[in-house]
């Protein structure tokens, strides 16, 4: 049964505009903790917002990944998983994965899953949330780390154009 949705734009306006001043406010004392938690409001609705049985699940590991995130910047974990798994990429809901630190690792996993519930959603809430939800993981690892994030980027729009590519033909 769909969720309500009286109060839902009103409600996605305020969590963009919380996820907007937690990227300010990460920028302006380089700490990507700010963001990521100005995010999870987001990630919390975005779960309760899905309902079909793949976004459900998308949004619970979503939600799980983001979590720890959280845990790896506030404790400042680093842990190489690319160098632990002796693997440079993985696959993730059919997208490659670069591996490397952990704390990049999981915006990545969460731009993905956020690509996930872009797509396979129908609800123009779950979608704002999930556009909402990959901005800001790629402005977290800019933030993380801004070579790395170049890097990304330019692997994203490698595979975007590849799967762009696949389904034109």
């Amino acid at each position: 049964m769909a969720k309500p949705t009286k109060y839902a734009a009103l409600i996605c306006t305020i969590l963009m505009i919380v996820a907007i001043g937690g990227a300010l406010i990460s920028f302006l004392k380089h700490n990507p903790l700010v963001l990521v938690l100005s995010l999870l409001p987001a990630v919390i609705y975005e779960v309760y917002r899905t309902e079909g049985k793949s976004t459900k699940w998308a949004s619970w590991i979503l939600l799980i990944i983001f979590v720890l995130e959280i845990l790896f910047i506030a404790f400042k974990i680093n842990f190489d998983l690319g160098a632990f798994l002796g693997e440079t990429q993985t696959i993730v809901a059919g997208y490659n994965v670069p591996l490397a630190d952990i704390k990049i690792v999981g915006p990545t996993i969460i731009a993905v899953l956020s690509v996930v519930l872009l797509v396979r959603t129908r609800g123009i809430y779950t979608k704002w949330l999930a556009v909402l939800i990959l901005l800001g993981s790629f402005a977290t690892i800019y933030l993380l780390n801004p070579t790395i994030f170049q890097t990304l980027l330019k692997f994203a729009v490698n595979e975007g154009l590849k799967k762009f590519l696949e389904q034109i033909k």
